[in-house]
């Protein structure tokens, strides 16, 4: 196998693992759906432990939501998780998912 042909087979597998790609020819599908949803889930915990204010103010939707915003707006080459959290309460935000500030409210970080 060329150099060439290993690239495109491991842009495949990251495609299938992050991008909800369709799973390339000879990986297991139901394993890498495993590995899709651990991942999600890694992301998931990051993002609520850099943005804690995010995680209490949505409550029992964080999780629902963050997999909703995982799979619209995967990781991008270079992203890291401090602009993702910051990327996913942009996309809350748009949906008017968070709460409207007061301008007399401080804030609870």
């Amino acid at each position: 196998m060329s150099r060439e042909e290993l690239a495109a087979r491991q842009a495949e597998l990251l495609r299938a693992l992050l991008a909800g790609g369709a799973p390339p020819a000879g990986f297991d599908p139901g394993r890498l759906a495993a590995e899709v949803l651990a991942l999600r889930a890694k992301r998931r915990s990051i993002v609520a432990d850099l943005r804690p204010d995010l995680f209490r103010m949505l409550g029992d939707r964080f999780h629902p939501l963050f997999d909703a915003y995982a799979e619209a707006a995967p990781r991008s080459d270079g992203t890291g998780y401090r602009q993702d959290s910051a990327n996913f309460a942009a996309w809350l935000a748009d949906r008017g998912e968070l709460p409207r500030r007061r301008w007399w409210s401080r804030s609870t970080r």
